[in-house]
């Protein structure tokens, strides 16, 4: 017993609903689109891929920023530091590379990942570490997690170079 019009302007017959979401997918498919990095020339490209691993590795979002992936490498640039620095406010340790155990070696894998930080963490004598603090697991959590997740960094970085992404 609904008017037709009256349906057709009102959202409580539902008929507004479909409308709204075909608007909301297209308004986040035209705004969330980014421009694909077009596949590099084959001259050059190993050297340019591998430059731009390294930046990427040494400071993190710094390869997506060299690639034009201005918002993506404005994010990793600020937060990986940052997880970094909360690991070393948290009194974690930074571990160095000791092969006759496996699991601090894993973990000097892990936060060598983070790249300049951890070799300038070592050489200013940072991440000592209080094993008896409350937070100290917190955070070689923060450290560890920060150099893994600059890897997966790197790694995207080196995708979007080849033009995968």
């Amino acid at each position: 017993s609904r008017n037709v019009t009256q349906c057709n302007t009102s959202w409580s017959c539902g008929v507004g609903w479909p409308k709204f979401w075909s608007n909301l997918v297209s308004f986040m498919t035209k705004y969330s689109r980014r421009t694909r990095a077009q596949a590099p020339a084959a001259t050059n490209v190993e050297s340019s891929t591998t430059l731009i691993c390294l930046v990427a590795w040494a400071v993190p979002g710094a390869g997506h920023l060299w690639q034009g992936r201005i918002r993506q490498g404005l994010v990793f640039i600020v937060t990986l530091p940052l997880m970094f620095v909360t690991g070393l406010w948290l009194e974690g340790r930074i571990f160095l590379f000791d092969v006759s155990e496996p699991l601090v070696a894993l973990a000097a894998v892990a936060d060598f990942g983070i790249g300049l930080l951890y070799v300038l963490g070592r050489v200013m004598n940072l991440g000592s570490g209080n094993a008896v603090a409350a937070t100290y697991e917190y955070g070689n959590s923060f450290l560890i997690v920060a150099g893994l997740l600059n890897a997966l960094v790197v790694v995207d970085a080196y995708d979007v170079s080849l033009g995968r992404k």
